[in-house]
């Protein structure tokens, strides 16, 4: 495994324990894609070129008048020198063209992966874990040289890919298109797979057939957004859970991006991801270089759960980082929804009371801790403690919840300003913005123009003194507006084109210097909820509030969704109050619980105004996560049946030694003479035998896979019911 090169044909074989990539360097310099899909022993393919004549294809060269790039799977493909299908790169020189032709000239390749500079990116702890490609091309005309970076994880099974541009020549050279991946797929008998939706209704999925022209999704708010996210697959149409082809493309970035899929005239397919095009441009003085985010690419022969299941260990294990990386977290309660803005001292204690007698383990400060905060219009970039609620200032607060064996966590929103703010009257400029042009706000607050080192260094040192205040332990870094009138004031005008991605670099530079510096603080990304759940921020914060969104059944979906490329250990999810305070659905306590047990456990609600019932079943509730968190953070995650086809929605968690099983099966309307009902578990050992923890009824694992569980009848809507099984013996 890893990559075999056949240095007679130039041909490369990238190989993985689940997949083959294969591609050559032709005689005329251009990569030629050739094969991805299950593990292959040839690497020559290519009796499979067409050598065909292909009516207004161009010819690159007259003496092989059958080869034209209009028509050849390529690795990463140019515009403008006979290939008309959507490009890899675009560039303008000086004399105004935007032709380019990059051509092979040298590889190597070693062992491990080096690290992206500034960027977030996955990793290694041993260069055993994989081998890296680097290919180097260059345009001969203005000698601009491009480096395609490709690794390959042997034993997880992906291949990640960027590019690195270096202007080599004595001009000024403009980017205009810098795709981090291409790939040509043969045909187009497939199926894209999208995660889409919009605020509180997060990464729905969506799957449809491919059409001839392009489909695409995307993001130009400044972030990867609640519309779109960073990932598609593409599977065949007899695809399942369980089996067939998925190719999986996530994008490990933050901001805008691009994801599409273009069906010829020819039936092929192109897929291209990367930096979105749209009101980009990076300007390269000679001498300069400009490095892509990576694309993480996946293939499963076991179908949608296979890829998934490689995501979810590649990122859980070697994209998230620092000490809480392979640590169940916390069981943590939120004040938000018992008080928003509305709180004291003596309310949060009082809630700190409930939470310890319940077995809670961490306890969040929301929103309305600093400057003048009683509302959303004002404060933002004030941080200082609002000592009318806090007389005793967050040390003191921290000190309560300590004494109570309760962590201290904080909410944050330090990206924004508002114009209410001590910040803004000092620094009007710091935010991004046009001169003379409207500055619209969006939730009453303006962005911290953070491409420029000055604003970054004093947010830097804001938030080293706020997390040096006190013994904090949780931060939830939240994100509320996306980007309008996108310019700076720290760039000249032929530079404002790359505000968006300058602003994601010295983001992603305030992250890095901050999560180093406080170790110790476990970080939850949020933006709106889910407006920025992407691998981008996975790197830096190993979870994120998965949708402002808390009702349990409109979570089935969201959780499913997201589940497709993201693990269960980076998605938070809390019991909220009913009726639910997004869409005012009465749920039981028990639905709520079951749901968010598939997730990072939490509370967020008044827990003063709970029945002496109720607080029992927290109790319960918090104990049996306990008992199991071990399993929905590190398992193995089956999707058993989708909230997107029927009433009903299954998933269950898998020990990696197939010991231990949770499964959670969800109704969501009743309904008359209901019929009985079977779910077939998956991911078992077929030869052992299983204890059901709460009932003692012990099955085999082939039983529990091929002939199913027993769902009982349930009564009422929104019921649920869970199953814990543990090995007993192997037959």
């Amino acid at each position: 495994m890893g990559i075999v090169y056949d240095d007679n044909k130039r041909i490369f074989h990238l190989k993985s324990r689940t997949t083959s990539y294969i591609f050559q360097a032709d005689h005329r310099g251009y990569l030629i894609h050739l094969y991805w899909g299950r593990p292959i022993s040839d690497g020559d393919l290519t009796q499979f070129l067409p050598i065909i004549e292909r009516p207004f294809s161009p010819m690159t060269d007259a003496n092989e008048p059958y080869f034209s790039l209009d028509v050849v799977a390529q690795e990463y493909p140019g515009y403008g020198t006979s290939d008309y299908r959507q490009p890899a790169y675009q560039m303008s020189f000086k004399d105004g063209s935007t032709a380019a032709e990059l051509l092979y000239q040298s590889h190597r390749t070693f062992a491990g992966k080096s690290r992206l500079e500034g960027l977030p990116a996955t990793y290694v702890e041993s260069d055993d874990e994989a081998t890296t490609l680097e290919i180097t091309l260059l345009d001969p005309i203005s000698q601009m040289e491009v480096c395609l970076s490709y690794t390959v994880y042997e034993s997880l099974g992906a291949i990640i890919r960027s590019v690195r541009y270096v202007n080599r020549g004595e001009q000024k050279v403009q980017l205009l298109r810098t795709l981090s991946a291409s790939v040509d797929f043969h045909h187009q008998s497939l199926e894209w797979i999208q995660l889409s939706g919009a605020w509180a209704k997060e990464r729905w999925l969506h799957r449809n057939s491919l059409a001839p022209g392009i489909q695409s999704v995307e993001s130009r708010r400044g972030s990867s957004s609640h519309q779109h996210n960073p990932f598609i697959a593409l599977v065949e149409s007899s695809t399942t859970e369980d089996r067939g082809d998925a190719y999986g493309f996530s994008f490990v970035y933050s901001g805008n991006f691009l994801a599409s899929v273009e069906v010829d005239q020819h039936q092929t397919t192109r897929v291209s991801m990367g930096i979105n095009p749209f009101d980009f441009k990076w300007l390269l003085e000679p001498g300069e270089s400009f490095q892509t985010p990576e694309v993480v690419m996946v293939y499963s022969n076991e179908g949608l759960g296979g890829m998934s299941r490689q995501y979810h260990k590649l990122y859980r294990t070697r994209l998230a980082r620092g000490q809480y990386r392979d640590q169940v977290r916390p069981i943590l309660v939120n004040n938000w929804e018992a008080t928003y803005f509305d709180f004291n001292e003596e309310k949060i204690v009082s809630l700190a009371d409930e939470a310890k007698d319940m077995g809670i383990e961490l306890f969040v400060l929301d929103d309305g801790w600093f400057g003048k905060r009683d509302n959303d219009r004002t404060s933002l970039g004030d941080w200082f403690e609002n000592r009318s609620k806090l007389p005793n200032g967050l040390a003191g607060l921290a000190k309560e919840l300590n004494d109570r064996d309760l962590k201290f966590g904080l909410w944050l929103e330090p990206e924004m300003v508002s114009v209410e703010s001590e910040l803004y009257q000092a620094h009007p400029d710091w935010c991004l913005h046009i001169p003379n042009r409207r500055r619209t706000e969006g939730r009453f607050q303006l962005i911290l123009d953070l491409s420029r080192q000055e604003v970054c260094d004093a947010l830097i040192e804001k938030l080293s003194g706020v997390l040096s205040s006190a013994p904090i332990s949780y931060v939830k870094w939240d994100m509320n507006r996306n980007m309008t009138e996108i310019g700076s004031a720290g760039l000249p005008p032929e530079r404002q084109r790359e505000t968006a991605h300058r602003y994601m670099l010295g983001l992603y530079h305030v992250l890095e210097t901050i999560t180093e510096r406080f170790p110790h603080i476990l970080f939850e990304s949020c933006s709106g909820g889910g407006g920025r759940f992407d691998p981008g921020m996975l790197h830096y914060m190993p979870q994120t509030w998965t949708s402002d969104n808390s009702d349990a059944i409109e979570r089935l979906k969201i959780q499913y969704g997201t589940s497709l490329v993201y693990p269960v250990s980076s998605m938070g999810a809390h019991v909220t109050a009913v009726p639910n305070h997004q869409v005012h659905r009465h749920t039981p306590l028990s639905t709520r619980g079951d749901v968010a047990l598939s997730g990072n456990f939490g509370y967020e609600l008044d827990l003063t105004k709970m029945t002496e019932a109720e607080k029992m079943l927290v109790q319960q509730q918090i104990k049996q996560c306990k008992d199991v968190r071990h399993l929905t953070f590190n398992g193995d995650f089956y999707r058993l049946s989708s909230p997107f086809e029927g009433n009903e929605t299954a998933w269950m968690f898998v020990s990696e030694d197939q010991d231990e099983a949770l499964v959670f099966w969800i109704k969501v309307l009743a309904e008359p003479a209901e019929p009985l009902r079977r779910l077939k578990l998956r991911g078992l050992d077929l030869a052992t035998v299983y204890v059901e923890q709460a009932t003692g009824m012990t099955l085999h694992g082939d039983t529990l896979m091929h002939a199913g569980v027993q769902i009982p009848v349930t009564l009422g809507d929104f019921q649920s019911v869970s199953w814990h099984f543990k090995r007993v013996t192997k037959a």
